[in-house]
C-alpha cells in the first residue's frame, strides 16, 4: 500500500514536472515571439515575407496557451496542487487575450456537467449543426465588457506608451487572437460536440459526454489543437493533461 502511494506521488510529480516545462515553453516562446513581432518586426523586404508565418506562429502558441488554462481548471497540470493551476491558468488566460480564469472555471465545469444540453454554456442549443451561430453566441458567452475593457487599456498602453506600430499590433496581435478563437472553437468545440444532418439526438453520441474526437494523427492533432481533439478521451479522462492523450487514445 506504501509502495502504491510512493509510485502515484512519484507520477504525479513527473506529470507536474512536465506540465509546467511545458507551459513555460509554451508561454516564453509566445512572450518572446509576441514582444519582437509587435515592437521590432520590421514590414519591409524579407520582413513581409516572414509575416505570415509568423503570424500563423502566434496563432497556435495562443492555442497552446488556452489549453494550458484549460488543464489548470481540472488540476491536470499540477496534480493535488490547486494553488500552482490557478496562478499559471490565471496567468495563461491573462496572456491569451485578458480572460478572466476564475469565470471560465465555473463554465467550463458546467460544460463537462451538461455537455451538449441547454444547461451546458458551451453549446448552441438552437444552432446545434451551424458553424457561424455557434461561434458568435460561443464568442459572446466568454467575451464582455470586462475583456473588452482589459485589451482596450493594453492596446492604448502600446500604442501610446511603449510606441508599438498600430500595424504591428493588428497583424500580430489581433489576427491571431481572433484566427486562435476561430480554431479552438472549431477542433476544441463545434467539429467535436456538433449535431450532424436534421437531428442527432443526445443518444447518438454514444454516452453523456456528448463528444466525439477527430481521427487525426499526432502531428496533426497537436497542430490542430493541441490533442484537444482527441474530446471524448478528453471529456472521458479530464485529469489527462493535452499531452497524455495521444497515449490514452492508443491504450
Amino acid at each position: 500500500m506504501a509502495s502504491a502511494a510512493m509510485s502515484s506521488t512519484a507520477a504525479k510529480g513527473r506529470q507536474t514536472a512536465t506540465g509546467l516545462a511545458l507551459a513555460g515553453l509554451i508561454a516564453g516562446s509566445w512572450l518572446g515571439l509576441h514582444v519582437y513581432a509587435v515592437f521590432f518586426h520590421r514590414l519591409d523586404g524579407i520582413g513581409i515575407v516572414m509575416a505570415a508565418p509568423i503570424v500563423a506562429a502566434l496563432c497556435w502558441l495562443n492555442v497552446g496557451l488556452f489549453i494550458v488554462a484549460h488543464d489548470c481548471m481540472h488540476g491536470s497540470l499540477a496534480p493535488g496542487r490547486p494553488g500552482i493551476n490557478h496562478i499559471v491558468g490565471r496567468i495563461a488566460l491573462a496572456l491569451y487575450a485578458g480572460f478572466w480564469y476564475d469565470r471560465f472555471l465555473a463554465k467550463h465545469h458546467l460544460h463537462h456537467r451538461h455537455a451538449g444540453t441547454a444547461d451546458d454554456p458551451d453549446f448552441a442549443e438552437h444552432s446545434p449543426t451551424r458553424f457561424w451561430p455557434w461561434y458568435l453566441s460561443f464568442f459572446r458567452e466568454y467575451f464582455g465588457w470586462r475583456e473588452l475593457a482589459v485589451l482596450t487599456a493594453i492596446f492604448w498602453a502600446y500604442l501610446l506608451v511603449l510606441d508599438a506600430s498600430p500595424i504591428n499590433m493588428l497583424l500580430f496581435w489581433g489576427a491571431p487572437s481572433i484566427a486562435s478563437s476561430l480554431q479552438l472553437f472549431a477542433f476544441g468545440t463545434w467539429l467535436p460536440h456538433r449535431h450532424i444532418g436534421e437531428d442527432l439526438g443526445a443518444d447518438a453520441f454514444g454516452d453523456r459526454h456528448r463528444a466525439r474526437s477527430n481521427e487525426y494523427g499526432p502531428l496533426l492533432s497537436l497542430i490542430t489543437c493541441f490533442h484537444f481533439g482527441y474530446h471524448h478521451e478528453h471529456h472521458r479522462a479530464p485529469h489527462l493533461p493535452w499531452w497524455m492523450l495521444p497515449a490514452h487514445r492508443r491504450g
